[in-house]
């Protein structure tokens, strides 16, 4: 099964979008800020991270960055999610958000997000790592 990384500071949101990921296939690492997050980025060796945008402790920005800095994750692919960015926002390029769903959204548009980005591969074009 493909792993993702769901960071989601509301407890409601980050239910529901995980039971739709896992309804459709996929084992999801709920994490309720961008720190432990990147926690379980390191633990877990997701294929894609689903992040909300405005997070305590550390927010998506700042995860999608310490995954760049990183050698490791530096081509994960990274979804910002949010209800606050507004045309023109910075932050999805500021932090080299992978593709971006705004809120609210359907289950249908959360799941085509994640497949496209799954299929279009990480950021190098190269795919998630397939080696054990």
């Amino acid at each position: 099964m493909t792993v993702l990384v769901l960071a989601e500071d509301d407890d409601d949101i980050r239910k529901l979008s995980a039971r739709i990921l896992r309804r459709a296939g996929y084992t999801v690492i709920e994490a309720v800020d961008g720190g432990t997050a990147l926690e379980a980025v390191r633990e877990h060796n997701p294929a894609v991270v689903v992040s909300d945008v405005d997070m305590p402790v550390m927010t998506g920005v700042e995860l999608s960055l310490a995954l760049r800095a990183d050698p490791a994750t530096r081509d994960l692919p990274v979804i910002f999610v949010s209800g606050s960015l507004i045309p023109g926002d910075a932050r999805p390029t500021e932090g080299q958000a992978t593709d971006v769903l705004l809120k609210p959204f359907l289950p249908a548009d959360l799941l085509a997000c994640v497949e496209k980005v799954l299929e279009t591969g990480h950021i190098d074009g190269t795919g998630p790592d397939t080696a054990p």
